[in-house]
């Protein structure tokens, strides 16, 4: 059998298509009418009433914390156990990442211990959708912050497609950021965008990824900003990944569901309860109740031609940020979790053969 990647980018005929037709039009690479026709379809597929592509998920964060404003002395509650872009980026505006310890039943943010964080300092909270599932008080979340005056920003990088509760998760808070690189359910490569219901917070954040321009190309700059403008080669593509995204996100679910049903029997191993009906995981993850095993667990998949990935490390311990602090939910999922492979692509005998080789591992 060939190697099963972990995680890969899915393209096909029509990407190849929409790429020669685009160079055959005279187009001149840069964001235009393709990038406005992806942002519609985008805003349309969850619901919001604006939506700006950028560069990647990265600069969808930095654009949304500059349009709330974040400024020095401001601190940002974030999940301990998330992609270091969440944290890092609050660091640019000489804001203060304050982390928060994560709940076992979604491996998010957990409400409580959000509360107890708040100060006066307080600016946002940012909600991770980790993996594409949400925090069981998403709802209280919500509130809360609603009612403190305090930013929601959602971090939707990994969960385009999934919902809770019925709505679209990106769309929870004032702002909501997706990615579109490698790992992600669609992707142009390097991609992201960002979504809002507020049309003031938009123009402002249209005006920023566009060097502060006041509008257009016009050279009139009303605000500081970057040029985190996309490319509408990269745009083409995104339109035909998203005509792609209903199926994908069914199959997801269909895959969870697969290895859920066969890797749910393993004593060895604990699987984090996933709504199906509303959640296409971005990553099949599994926590070994054994954390000792799970180097030895990747090796042996590897030689099976079986790709897989070990979870983000706790951010408060890594060097970047180095805190003295104790969040044993963060620490403890770290240490036991492994992604499995997870491409939309794969067979049903592929994550049949995964799951087999899994079991096989911990019969020996």
């Amino acid at each position: 059998m060939n190697f099963i990647n972990q995680i890969e980018p899915v393209y096909g005929e029509e990407e190849k298509k929409a790429v020669a037709k685009y160079m055959d039009s005279g187009g001149w690479l840069t964001e235009f009418k393709h990038t406005r026709e992806l942002e519609g379809n985008i805003a349309q597929f969850v619901g919001a009433k604006h939506c700006s592509v950028v560069t990647n998920g990265t600069a969808a964060l930095m654009l949304a914390y500059a349009a709330i404003g974040l400024k020095p002395n401001d601190e940002v509650l974030v999940p301990d156990y998330t992609f270091v872009a969440t944290a890092s980026t609050i660091g640019i505006f000489g804001a203060k990442p304050v982390f928060v310890d994560i709940e076992k039943q979604s491996l998010c943010m957990d409400f409580e211990k959000t509360m107890q964080a708040v100060t006066p300092k307080t600016k946002a909270v940012v909600l991770v959708d980790i993996n594409a599932r949400y925090p069981q008080k998403i709802r209280e979340f919500a509130q809360f912050c609603k009612e403190r005056g305090i930013w929601l920003i959602e971090d939707s990088a990994q969960a385009l497609g999934s919902n809770a509760f019925g709505k679209p998760l990106g769309t929870w808070g004032d702002i909501g950021c997706y990615s579109f690189s490698t790992p992600k359910i669609i992707s142009t490569g390097q991609g992201g965008a960002i979504v809002t219901n507020s049309s003031e917070l938009y123009d402002k954040m249209k005006r920023i990824r566009n060097f502060g321009r006041e509008s257009g190309d016009a050279d009139h700059f009303v605000l500081q900003g970057w040029n985190f403008k996309t490319t509408d080669i990269q745009s083409v593509i995104g339109i035909e990944q998203m005509k792609k995204l209903p199926w994908r996100v069914a199959r997801k679910k269909e895959m969870g569901k697969m290895y859920w049903e066969l890797l749910g029997g393993i004593g060895q191993l604990e699987l984090t309860p996933t709504d199906f009906g509303q959640t296409a995981l971005c990553s099949y993850d599994v926590l070994l109740k054994d954390a000792g095993k799970k180097k030895q667990l990747a090796e042996f998949l590897t030689k099976n031609s079986i790709g897989s990935r070990p979870f983000y490390p706790p951010l408060h311990s890594e060097p970047a940020f180095g805190l003295d602090v104790r969040m044993p939910i963060s620490q403890e999922v770290s240490e036991r979790g492994l992604w499995l492979p997870s491409a939309s692509n794969l067979t049903d005998e592929q994550v049949k053969y995964v799951c087999s080789k899994v079991k096989e591992f911990f019969s020996n």
